[in-house]
């Protein structure tokens, strides 16, 4: 077996917004471990300018095919609009590179079999991008929660509300099933209800409820939800783009204490609290403060986690079952918001309509319905997704 290279070859699919500010940022911080060889976008101009501003001698492609069947990187990096992440993932996993790829990883969970068949037969691994699991106080939350130091999780919530304006919407690919896959359940909520349950572990039933009370879109622009976990605990799960007051909180409260996580776009040490319950001895509290190393949320971090697991031989966070469970509970939120009912884990198979669209086919919300406008197919052209 021959000896791994010291630094992966790295190519970015899409040059966007988020590649520009997330991702080259990350690979800078790696620059040890990580070089950046070849990028791909369909916009000649954009992509010349990201060459310009990208360190050494990226080579350019105007299709992902091509980039791989010339370059055959280690890693792909994939920064497009949500519709083409499937197809281009598991194109980079035919090829044999691993990938990381913006959320979400695709539109359905029919979507997500695919890749995880196109891992298993390839032996590469495709992670998504769920960046606000990595920062150190995460970590150390997470750690907490599990080991039972803070009590048995009873009760949680989970806010994500943002605002977005009609000017976001005139984007085309957004608002729409086809290309977005959802609205601020699939977009913008999805970064903290995935690491709600990264700190709580499985959940076992929701039950929902969406609408579209401002934008001109197909899908929705808030939903709401109320799950039970595994372990008893309940919660409440907001996703919004029609709040003037933007935040993002998570809040979990144990027998022994409330831990909360209070920002926006991401966290440091400093935004987490912890408040002990009043039978909690002073000395117990202090262990809890979140530690000396401040490792903020950020592409920088996933990365690295993703670097260090394919150094150890091993499947990568943020894959496999972690990352189908997330989507999983996109999936049954729209369904149970959309039929009324409440949805368990582990229901939506194939053959159900939820499986194959976040949609699923509802009469009120599939994009046929002619409330909704005529069914927008998907652009070949390359650009940001969404902050």
């Amino acid at each position: 077996m021959s000896a791994r290279p010291a630094r992966r070859r790295v190519a970015v699919v899409g040059t966007g917004a988020i590649v520009t500010g997330s991702h080259l940022p990350a690979l800078a911080a790696h620059a040890d471990r990580t070089e950046l060889v070849a990028a791909v976008d369909v916009d000649p101009e954009r992509l010349d300018a990201f060459r310009a501003q990208a360190p050494g001698d990226v080579a350019g492609y105007a299709s992902t095919d091509a980039m791989l069947d010339a370059v055959r990187p280690d890693l792909v990096l994939v920064g497009t609009p949500p519709s083409l992440h499937r197809e281009q993932t598991v194109a980079a996993l035919k090829a044999g590179a691993w990938v990381l790829c913006e959320k979400p990883l695709c539109l359905s969970l029919a979507e997500y079999d695919d890749i995880a068949a196109a891992e298993e037969a390839s032996g590469a691994y495709a992670s998504v991008i769920f960046q606000h699991r990595y920062g150190s106080g995460a970590a150390h939350a997470r750690d907490l929660i599990a080991s039972g130091e803070l009590g048995a999780p009873l009760v949680a919530h989970c806010q994500t509300t943002w605002h977005r304006d009609a000017a976001y919407y005139a984007v085309p690919w957004r608002g729409r099933w086809s290309t977005e896959g959802g609205g601020p359940t699939m977009g913008h909520g999805i970064h903290q209800y995935d690491l709600l349950l990264h700190l709580l572990g499985p959940w076992a039933e929701t039950r929902a409820m969406a609408s579209r009370l401002v934008h001109d879109t197909e899908s929705e622009d808030v939903s709401t939800a109320l799950v039970r976990f595994g372990s008893g605990a309940l919660a409440t799960v907001v996703n919004s783009v029609l709040s003037p007051d933007e935040v993002s909180r998570i809040r979990v409260d144990c027998a022994d204490a409330t831990v909360e996580l209070t920002h926006l776009y991401g966290h440091r040490n400093d935004d987490w609290t912890y408040t002990p319950a009043r039978h909690v001895a002073p000395a117990r509290a202090a262990a809890w403060r979140t530690p000396g190393a401040d490792v903020p949320s950020s592409h920088t971090a996933q990365l690295g986690a993703v670097l260090d697991a394919w150094d150890a031989g091993s499947r990568p966070p943020g894959s496999g079952q972690e990352a189908r469970a997330t989507l999983e509970f996109a999936a049954a939120l729209y369904k149970a918001a959309f039929t009324g009912r409440p949805v368990r884990a582990g229901e939506i198979a194939a053959g159900d309509p939820f499986y194959s669209a976040m949609h699923g086919d509802h009469p009120d919300w599939a994009p046929e319905n002619p409330r909704n406008g005529p069914r927008l197919e998907c652009s070949q052209r390359v650009g940001p997704p969404e902050v």
